[in-house]
């Protein structure tokens, strides 16, 4: 389901694809790939509550600020937690990113291979078959307790609304 202008790059409308969730949905389970190619899924962390930060490509850097961010801010969370970066970048880039800048509190994932995440998620762009900038907490129910999509893609997410939703997320 295609859903026209629900961002802009730089001011140009863009079109989201895929299955839209909200708040209060069942957070749909994907396969997305981590830095050694291994499939990693929404349900091999069941139990926890899940941040997934969604980025575009991790070589920009507005997505390079959003990715170190929420890795220094991991340690506010905890170890209920799962923290993942998901983007279109292939694991070698992601893997190289992490290196690079020292990111080892979060996963990164790339859904490079089917648009597993984007689809079941509505979040790829279909212009530029990227993801776009976004940041969705799924409770240790397996519901959406918090959807930010940014409007404009060149800007960062609220992290402090992501996290406040994270810690209200384990103290429920």
């Amino acid at each position: 389901m295609d859903r026209p202008n629900v961002i802009k790059m730089k001011g140009n409308p863009l079109t989201l694809t895929g299955h839209e969730v909200k708040v209060g949905d069942t957070a749909p389970d994907f396969t997305a790939f981590n830095n050694d190619l291994q499939p990693v899924k929404l349900s091999d962390s069941k139990s926890k509550v899940r941040l997934i930060s969604v980025a575009p490509s991790l070589d920009t850097p507005v997505c390079d600020t959003q990715t170190v961010t929420f890795n220094k801010r991991a340690a506010e969370l905890g170890d209920d937690v799962a923290l993942y970066s998901i983007s279109m970048d292939l694991p070698f880039a992601q893997k190289r990113f992490c290196a690079t800048k020292a990111v080892d509190k979060l996963t990164t994932l790339s859904d490079y291979k089917d648009a597993s995440f984007g689809e079941a998620y509505g979040l790829l762009i279909k212009e530029l078959r990227l993801l776009g900038r976004a940041v969705v907490v799924v409770d240790k129910d397996d519901k959406i307790s918090y959807l930010q999509i940014v409007d404009e893609v060149t800007t960062e997410p609220d992290y402090d609304s992501a996290l406040k939703a994270v810690k209200d997320a384990l103290n429920k």
